[in-house]
């Protein structure tokens, strides 16, 4: 029945491929592109490549700045694309989107922001142990500069987090408590809104890790009610060099500027200076102009598909994936069940290390990701080196999902295991 649904999907979007133009690609003579590194970086539809091919040819110029015909237009490009995103997610209001590089650019900003600010020695910090690098680091960075305290949810054997234990560090009443919404390794989709709900009652603030949310499935922060909102553009369709940070109006107000320069001030004196308002104080310099302008060309795009069909074709996807692939001898899987994650599907294959499995789909067209993909502390949890990782978007199909596996038998038979 799974199978039957996918299949059906698919028809419904097979259409899709033709707007992304380096599927058509053949990696060597007869072989072509079978892309299932979507975690990692998303492909990018010619809505948004011609978007952004527009921009620079007929439309191009600095923005916030000029009062001529092009500064004007480029300007008005440019919130247009912040007004789309904040409806996206369902910002109360496009002030409250801040255009940073990526995801890791907008938890900084957090931490260097907020964190310097409000927080001090002793306070706590509640992450979990399948966080990404960048919901780690500046969180490390902070703590050593000012000394606060890090905690951390465990990881449970089926690649959940263990809310009993959550609950129990919550007595800890820390300060903020950050995480991912989905795990790039493990795929788990975490129960958010209650993990937010639980953490506001203790008086905790929420930083939630959109990165691989926000491309895959309906994000709404009002629903949420999260405090922040961190995601990246180049992993939901969008550019490179594009993120941005969701916030609550009363905490970006309260919060000093991140970095500065031009764009971020109303006022400069040699001694002193008064901040410009809510994005804009965050947003110092000549922004990613046409960058913001192709994420909203690439929401636009998802919306014209409906974040809903997208959610159910990588969750048969990824029902298939597993079926298919952890039917193979030797193979393990990590995270939870099917209906428990997002399209992202790691796994070993015994006697074989995941660069070795990476490198030979490589030779039959299959691109996926081998490594610690940037959760070393995870993956010492699991007490592996690395995983490889193949994982879904709008694009794939169980086709290629069968040439993964055929490739996955051959990698035995070079291994002889």
């Amino acid at each position: 029945m799974e199978t039957q649904t996918s299949v059906e999907l698919n028809k419904d979007l097979k259409d899709l491929r033709a707007d992304f133009p380096v599927l058509e690609r053949q990696v060597k003579p007869g072989v072509p592109l079978i892309y299932l590194d979507s975690a990692a970086t998303s492909q990018k539809p010619l809505a948004v490549i011609e978007t952004m091919d527009e921009f620079y040819r007929m439309s191009n110029a600095n923005i916030h700045r000029g009062i001529h015909f092009l500064a004007e237009e480029a300007t008005l490009m440019y919130e247009k694309s912040r007004a789309r995103i904040a409806h996206f997610i369902n910002s109360p209001s496009s002030k409250q989107i801040v255009f940073t590089r990526n995801t890791t650019e907008a938890i900084n900003l957090v931490a260097y922001s907020w964190g310097r600010t409000f927080l001090k020695e002793g306070d706590t910090i509640l992450l979990t142990e399948m966080e990404h690098h960048s919901n780690l680091v500046p969180w490390q960075i902070l703590s050593a500069a000012i000394g606060t305290k890090l905690e951390f949810i465990p990881v449970t054997p089926d690649g959940l987090l263990d809310l009993e234990v959550f609950h129990n560090l919550l007595d800890l009443h820390p300060k903020l408590v950050s995480f991912t919404h989905m795990s790039n390794v493990l795929g788990t989709i975490n129960p958010a809104k209650q993990m937010i709900s639980d953490a506001h009652q203790t008086g905790a603030l929420v930083l939630l890790d959109g990165a691989q949310s926000v491309p895959h499935f309906g994000v709404d922060v009002q629903d949420l009610d999260v405090d922040f909102l961190a995601f990246s553009g180049h992993k939901m369709c969008g550019p490179t060099g594009i993120g941005v940070l969701y916030a609550k109006r009363e905490l970006l107000e309260k919060m000093p500027p991140f970095l500065g320069g031009g764009d971020m001030i109303k006022r400069v004196h040699l001694r002193e200076f008064t901040a410009n308002e809510i994005p804009y104080k965050f947003e110092a310099g000549t922004p990613a102009i046409a960058e913001a302008i192709g994420l909203g060309a690439a929401v636009t795009y998802l919306n014209s598909i409906g974040m809903e069909p997208i959610a159910k074709h990588e969750q048969n996807l990824v029902q298939y994936a597993i079926d298919q692939i952890g039917s193979i001898e030797g193979v393990t899987i990590y995270g939870p069940t099917p209906e428990q994650k997002g399209g992202v599907v790691s796994f070993t294959l015994d006697g074989v290390h995941p660069h070795d499995i990476a490198q030979i789909l490589d030779d039959h067209g299959i691109a996926i990701r081998a490594g610690h993909h940037c959760a070393m502390p995870l993956h010492d949890k699991l007490q592996l080196n690395a995983t490889a990782r193949a994982s879904f978007y709008i694009y794939n199909n169980l086709n290629e999902i069968d040439h993964l596996v055929e490739a996955i038998y051959n990698v035995k038979n070079i291994f002889g295991v």
